[in-house]
């Protein structure tokens, strides 16, 4: 029997698709029904009643474990993040013409690495989000003027902060994969049913938004680059 799915055969999109994560958490909701598998547990003895409640104990555990992973995955793109910043603050007075730095940029990374965001500002997934596409945007429209420049490129403190902005470039599309990798496993568990998603509802557990990239940045990707 032929695959399903064959690359090789069959009907092919030519036009191609653009795909955009949607800005959306989905709240966990369990009906009647879990809540009479519980009683109906019970019902049948005290066994299997206490066999369920240490189940969702452990489900319990586990997820508030995966939620300590989603902090770490997520603090390593903020120290990232950071540390462009400071490289953009270093960089920008040696540039002629420079660009000044957006000062709600570094605001809004202290915000969030602080666990909180300025006044009428997106939280959480989605300020990090905001921020990074902020950073891209000022790196964007910075190093094309010190390519422009020889004199400028022949600058060390410019040359070392290309390199180490080049670096970090590097160092933030790992962390944002390993990131979404998390976030990917957080979605699917708090649907498991029964006992992850029991508890995730009862706790008011939602789905997370995975990292995307800035529609700047979508946009500078369909550009022409030879």
């Amino acid at each position: 029997m032929a695959n399903e799915l064959d690359e090789t055969a069959g009907p092919v999109r030519s036009e191609g698709r653009d795909i955009h994560v949607i800005d959306k958490q989905i709240p966990v909701r369990v009906g009647w029904g879990s809540t009479l598998f519980e009683v109906l547990l019970w019902v049948c003895g005290i066994l299997p009643g206490l066999v369920f409640l240490f189940m969702k104990i452990s489900a319990r555990n586990y997820l508030q474990r995966l939620q300590q992973k989603l902090q770490q995955d997520a603090s390593q793109i903020d120290n990232y993040l950071e540390q462009r910043v400071q490289i953009l603050q270093n960089v920008a007075p040696l540039v002629e013409k420079a660009i000044d730095l957006d000062k709600d940029v570094m605001k809004a990374v202290a915000a969030y690495r602080g666990g909180r965001a300025p006044e009428g500002t997106p939280t959480g997934d989605a300020l990090r989000n905001q921020v990074a596409g902020q950073v891209d945007s000022i790196c964007g429209r910075l190093f094309p003027q010190v390519e422009a420049y020889p004199e400028l490129k022949a600058h060390q403190a410019i040359a070392d902060a290309m390199q180490q902005n080049s670096y970090l470039q590097k160092e933030i599309t790992a962390a944002r994969t390993l990131y979404n990798d998390t976030v990917a496993q957080w979605n699917a568990d708090i649907f498991r049913w029964p006992t992850k998603m029991i508890v995730a509802a009862r706790a008011g557990y939602t789905t997370r938004i995975p990292f995307t990239a800035s529609a700047e940045t979508r946009e500078r990707a369909r550009g022409t680059f030879f």
